[in-house]
């Protein structure tokens, strides 16, 4: 139905805890020119996706031991995987579902019941959009655990600085928990969690007072602190002037010259 423009068979991995759904996921592919291997949960997903280096991953949302979403994130956070397209199933249809699938690295979200046909397309067009490097050549990038890991929290606090979730559920959301994520994060970075976070948010507000009009209270909310006051004091004692100083300065360093 849909034929290969490759000479090579392409290989894909499902990811999902139902033995049902994993069967019906490789009754439909059977009937395609595609390699299938079978992960029952998002880490031996995750490790198998290492190991094999598929082509394109059918990742569950809802699984034990490790969910899709934090699979998702540490193959994302990791050199070796983090061009494999992952396409979401699910059983779950809200919007706030499928904007999370997207925005840590998905490339599609489909909604449990779906229509084979429109999955099978949907596969078919991912494999032939994304251009990636050879299987050894992508196992050769693969990073060390502790660094994947310190890399999907940082973006994961980078994508959520307005409403961080508490220390234990960013380390559960990377697949570990909060003692070890502490004592990896200061070995990788030299920082507590913290300590970045804090860091983060004065970068974003930098960069958001030169490169923006957002007003400073609003600024302050979309980077986390409660209110502009707040948002003032830590600003200063990082930067050493207030948010509207140095946003009038920067003004002031990009008007041209009066003749």
């Amino acid at each position: 139905m849909f034929p290969s423009n490759e000479s090579t068979v392409r290989h894909i991995l499902i990811v999902d805890d139902s033995a049902f759904e994993q069967r019906m996921l490789m009754d439909l592919l059977g009937e395609l020119p595609y390699r299938i291997s079978v992960a029952f949960n998002g880490l031996q997903g995750y490790q198998l996706a290492l190991a094999k280096q598929p082509d394109l991953i059918l990742l569950d949302v809802r699984m034990p031991n490790m969910d899709g979403y934090t699979a998702c994130r540490l193959l994302k956070a990791n050199p070796a995987t983090r061009d494999i397209p992952v396409i979401f199933l699910s059983g779950a249809d809200a919007d706030e579902e499928r904007i999370m699938g997207l925005s840590i690295g998905g490339v599609d979200y489909v909604s449990k019941p779906f229509s084979p046909g429109e999955l099978a397309a949907r596969i078919h067009v991912h494999l032939n959009l994304v251009q990636r490097p050879g299987a050894a050549a992508a196992a050769g990038q693969a990073a060390d655990p502790d660094a994947v890991l310190v890399r999907a929290v940082k973006r994961l606090i980078a994508d959520n600085l307005a409403a961080l979730p508490s220390l234990a559920e960013i380390a559960r959301s990377v697949g570990t928990y909060r003692e070890k994520l502490s004592q990896v994060f200061r070995e990788q970075t030299g920082m507590t969690v913290f300590a970045f976070i804090r860091e983060e948010r004065i970068r974003r507000g930098v960069q958001l007072l030169r490169e923006s009009e957002i007003d400073v209270q609003d600024i302050a909310l979309l980077i986390g602190f409660n209110n502009a006051g707040n948002f003032a004091t830590a600003f200063r004692e990082r930067i050493g002037v207030t948010p509207s100083a140095y946003r009038l300065s920067m003004q002031q360093h990009k008007k041209p010259p009066e003749d």
